[in-house]
């Protein structure tokens, strides 16, 4: 990158400061009122998002660099983690994820088409549709209530010699039961994959220890979505303790290139025209050597530079979530003749991505009914993500032919949550009015006021 002349510095000063000026111009929402809608979830900045975004654009670094590596260094350090690659999407870092166990560098560990992968049903789909892409075969176990994650009673179940991993998300911000989950993956020789997406913060209790979730599989993913702890716009990440993993994940994110010198950067190794790999003829460039069948999946520079300002914020996102869920909790704990309302998993502490409802079977009343209210009301719901991913159009061709995956049980909670489940939000863009809306709404809509 050139060294900005003073002239250079003295308009980029100007322009930050007029940048600042329009934040407070223009960005700085109005109080919420009364009928304005309540979102489930949003981008929560200030004028550092900003400023940090027209810095980066005035760069001009389009593609993955100096604010990248910050922001990488810096989630690592967050987590305590040693390896991190931003991507453009928590759905890509799920498929990097995933694929890098497919890597023949993992030799007899590798994942093989028709191998089986221990996942749920009830999630977002993204979580599922790497293994299916790749020719694996998910198998689907049930979860439990009130924490809506797996049952690992199943996992002995769902146990076979073609078993090679686990990929499962956690839930609206709260962990799975990761000691059963690790116990059983370390029995078994099996990998797992933390989809950390929404449950970004979240601590849990392992080894006389609290670490937080993401840092307990082999590997991990997050988004950055707008409704997301932090957001980048679009983004993701995927991260690991395993210097081997981290080498492939790149590799496939930056079109399965062999060659690991970063963006910008040539003959990392000195000894880019002097190697041998495949059929390639001798000292054949190592930049476009290619070890992988991959993609371009990386992130911008300005979308990093954004996410540098969020994750500063992080820890005060996580505590107002968890300030917001509790308020929830406590203003409905009265209503549970009705509601199943969620709890947290033995041994951790959630940050909340959402506040989950389940109706009971002998309520008086319907999700419908109480989601329709207050939709009607402005208030924003959602369910959890598919419900039962194997309901869907996408599954059609696979459950007509029950091809393709398999199911341990009858998936009755799953079930349950798809007809019964929905859930608001509990970002740090809530306050008490909204919540107190919430709240009346959905004791209106369930006649018991």
């Amino acid at each position: 990158m050139k060294t900005e002349t003073p002239k250079g510095r003295q308009i980029r000063e100007q322009i930050l400061r007029l940048t600042e000026e329009y934040y407070h111009t223009e960005h700085i929402k109005a109080p919420y009122k009364d009928g304005d809608t309540i979102n489930y979830g949003g981008r929560i900045y200030d004028e550092k998002e900003l400023l940090n975004l027209v810095n980066s654009s005035l760069d001009f670094w389009l593609t993955t660099g100096p604010w990248t590596e910050k922001f990488e260094a810096d989630f690592c350090n967050f987590l305590g983690i040693q390896h991190c690659s931003v991507v453009n999407s928590g759905s890509s870092a799920n498929l990097l994820a995933f694929m890098a166990l497919t890597s023949p560098k993992l030799k007899n560990r590798r994942i093989l088409p028709n191998d089986e992968v221990i996942t749920v049903a009830a999630g977002f789909p993204t979580t599922v549709t790497p293994i299916i892409q790749y020719g694996a075969v998910p198998i689907f176990v049930d979860i439990t209530l009130p924490t809506y994650n797996i049952d690992v009673d199943m996992l002995e179940a769902a146990l076979s010699s073609k078993t090679k991993a686990v990929m499962i998300a956690h839930t609206l911000g709260n962990p799975f039961d990761i000691k059963a989950i690790k116990d059983f993956c370390n029995s078994h020789n099996l990998w797992l994959i933390e989809d950390n997406c929404d449950t970004l913060g979240a601590k849990y209790f392992l080894n006389g220890k609290w670490q937080y979730t993401g840092t307990f599989g082999d590997i991990a993913t997050s988004s950055f979505y707008p409704p997301h702890h932090i957001t980048m716009g679009e983004g993701g990440a995927v991260y690991t303790n395993s210097s081997e993993l981290y080498r492939i994940v790149n590799s496939l994110r930056d079109w399965g290139r062999d060659c690991w010198c970063p963006s910008g950067h040539d003959n990392t190794c000195n000894c880019r025209f002097a190697q041998q790999f495949g059929e390639l003829p001798l000292g054949y460039d190592h930049k476009y050597v290619y070890s992988h069948f991959g993609y371009n999946l990386k992130a911008t520079d300005m979308q990093a530079a954004i996410g540098c300002a969020q994750l500063e914020k992080l820890p005060a996102f996580i505590e107002e979530r968890r300030k917001n869920w509790q308020y929830l909790a406590d203003n409905l704990k009265t209503r549970e003749d009705y509601f199943i309302l969620p709890e947290a998993t033995g041994n951790s502490i959630p940050s909340w991505f959402g506040f989950m409802l389940t109706i009971k079977k002998d309520a008086p009343f319907t999700r419908d009914d109480i989601v329709r209210h207050l939709e009607n009301n402005k208030i924003q719901t959602r369910t959890l993500f598919a419900g039962n991913i194997i309901k869907h159009p996408c599954f059609d061709e696979m459950r007509s032919t029950q091809t393709g995956y398999k199911t341990i049980g009858t998936l009755l909670n799953t079930d349950l949550v798809m007809q019964n489940s929905f859930w608001v939000g509990v970002y740090p863009g809530m306050n008490q009015a909204k919540l107190d809306k919430i709240i009346r709404i959905l004791l209106t809509a369930a006649k018991v006021e």
